[in-house]
């Protein structure tokens, strides 16, 4: 009896299909919403004279014209990345994101008036208790003030990203996700999508790994004079943007929409460096646990758990929620809608964009998750991850428009921390010590990649928007040794780094979509980390702290927000150290479980 196929999601509670007609009448909708704003409110924030009264209208009435835009943004998002090929997807995100710019300039005066009030005006505003839902987006505008430009400049910036870095973004996604990645099995060449190539790095055939690293450098080589192309422009725009705003250097304007004091952010990096050393002492183990000379880049991720049965989505959501279930029924309840309601797209197809996401849309309908499920064991932890994102979606839901979503530097929270929920669930049933050795080291990989692997992207990016400012346009071959020397750096002399891996900095989007995106996974998981160590200590007493941090959303600064609802404080080093020194305790475990088994 075959087993059912992983579910497709079901977009109807946003509309029913492309051709809705609701999706153009709620664009025009939107616009002229937007048309009657400007009309009414230019003017009078610069004037000082609404009441507080009237400003909490305002502003009620600026979040109904978002959220409004934003549903159809939303559509037009998930339609496209579930089907990159068909052209009527792309015309529609465009479509939609044209429109989206039309709209703005009505809007854009608001926020830029706002900047414009007298200290004094504004703070009798911020402080009205009338308004205390709004405080933080209000305080959160007045830090952009140094960084604004005159209307006129704002305007013309927002309808030329669409024919600029938003189309280099959209044919970065049609084009990965055209390529089909020869790799040869069994004799013969098998056309791969990027999602399955990468797969297959996980395959405990040594020879399969080395075939689809060759596959996977062969596409991108192939593709490398547009990759490189398109990453010019998006590091230039980026550089463009910072000049004409003023941002002192590549990642302040990152800094500041993560609301995360720039210090804060050197002070992770450098505390992450420190620790290189010990990513070079696991994989030296790692090698000598496989029996291998070498240990190459595409041997990195092979299993040691050598059972190679694909789990079927059914028993990942079986484990997934009997997890969620030991540490809260409501975080297992609210999970389970996912399932129930077609709130998830799993299965790996043509045309699909690869990795993984949980949307949430807006707070007037609900999360979506997008995987590409293939029954790997690290799938597993892809689908715990995404739907700790839709969790906490779900339950900030309660907040308004403009504080249901997080910075990227908490967004990660409740994705890292189910991981752990599923990780020690599967290790404390484990008994026999060789796959629980095997499943401490995949967890151990899994938090190295999202740690100190983020931390080599990061200084990646730093070193690549640097060289383009100096430089000029780069070379794949510039651009390939940056990215070597920066990996060189975490792995030592522990992995031995193949002269193909120089091209593998092209399929990493979070390059082209969300410049400097990746500390802040380092920043999430060793916050996860500390998390916890504090629920292993308090139990049932810290699930209602940790489910009001989620539910809070983004309705104040990360660091206020775990300190009043946690009670930990993350703006000191030593919070850094102690996640580092929990992964090291792991790291020794490991050797200690391997000193007492054979390979």
């Amino acid at each position: 009896m075959s087993r059912p196929e992983p579910p497709t999601w079901n977009l109807t509670d946003l509309y029913r299909g492309i051709n809705d007609p609701q999706i153009e009448a709620d664009l025009q909708a939107a616009l002229q919403r937007a048309e009657a704003f400007e009309k009414e409110h230019r003017g009078r924030l610069i004037s000082g004279e609404p009441t507080v009264k009237e400003l909490f209208e305002t502003l009620r009435a600026l979040e109904a014209i978002r959220e409004g835009i934003d549903r159809v943004l939303s559509y037009a998002y998930l339609v496209f990345a579930a089907d990159t090929q068909n052209p009527r997807h792309g015309a529609l995100l465009q479509r939609v994101q044209e429109r989206f710019s039309e709209l703005q300039k009505h809007l854009l005066f608001f926020e830029l008036e706002w900047t414009a009030v007298p200290e004094k005006r504004a703070r009798e505003w911020i402080e009205a208790p009338e308004l205390s839902e709004y405080r933080h987006f209000l305080e959160s505008i007045g830090k952009w003030a140094p960084y604004r430009l005159s209307e006129a400049e704002e305007k013309i910036l927002e309808e030329k990203s669409n024919t600029g870095v938003r189309a280099f973004q959209r044919l970065f996604d049609e084009t990965i996700n055209q390529i089909r990645f020869a790799v040869e099995s069994e004799g013969e060449k098998k056309p791969l999508t990027e999602q399955e190539a990468l797969a297959l790095l996980y395959d405990p055939r040594r020879e399969t790994r080395r075939a689809a690293a060759k596959g996977l450098t062969e596409g991108l080589e192939r593709n490398a004079p547009l990759f490189t192309f398109i990453f010019n422009q998006i590091v230039a725009d980026h550089a463009s943007d910072d000049r004409l705003r003023r941002f002192p250097d590549p990642m302040a304007a990152r800094n500041l929409s993560n609301e995360i004091d720039p210090a804060a952010v050197d002070a992770l990096l450098a505390s992450c460096e420190a620790y290189y050393g010990l990513v070079a002492r696991y994989y030296r183990l790692k090698k000598k646990r496989l029996g291998l000379d070498l240990l190459y880049d595409y041997d990195r991720y092979a299993p040691l758990d050598m059972a190679s049965e694909a789990i079927s989505f059914q028993e990942a959501k079986e484990q997934v929620l009997s997890a969620f279930t030991d540490f809260s029924p409501k975080v297992a309840e609210t999970a389970s809608l996912f399932f129930e309601k077609q709130w998830i797209d799993a299965p790996v197809r043509p045309g699909k964009r690869g990795g993984a996401f949980s949307h949430g849309t807006v707070p007037s309908v609900h999360p979506y998750v997008f995987i590409n499920y293939l029954g790997t064991p690290r799938d597993v932890m892809t689908l715990a991850h995404e739907l700790g994102h839709g969790v906490h979606q779900w339950l900030s839901r309660r907040q308004n428009y403009f504080n249901f979503d997080t910075p990227l530097t908490t967004a990660e929270t409740a994705s890292v921390f189910a991981e752990m929920l599923v990780f020690h669930r599967l290790k404390g049933q484990e008994r026999d010590p060789k796959r629980t050795l095997a499943l401490l080291m995949e967890k151990l990989e899994e938090s190295f990649a999202t740690i100190f692997r983020q931390v080599v992207l990061c200084r990646f990016e730093q070193k690549a928007h640097a060289a383009r400012r100096t430089e000029g346009e780069l070379s794949p071959d510039r651009i390939n040794q940056l990215w070597l020397s920066e990996n060189r750096a975490m792995f030592g002399d522990s992995v031995t780094l193949t002269d193909d891996y120089r091209w593998w900095w092209m399929y990493i989007s979070h390059f082209i979509h969300s410049p400097f995106y990746t500390y802040a996974y380092a920043f999430g998981h060793l916050l996860v980390l500390a998390l916890y160590q504090k629920y292993l200590e308090e139990r049932t007493v810290f699930v209602p702290k940790y489910l009001a941090l989620l539910s809070a959303g983004g309705s104040q600064r990360p660091d206020r927000l775990i300190q009043e609802t946690i009670g930990m404080d993350i703006t000191t080093r030593d919070f850094w150290q102690g996640g580092l020194r929990f992964l090291e305790q792991m790291v020794e475990e490991a050797e200690r479980l391997a000193s007492g088994t054979s390979a």
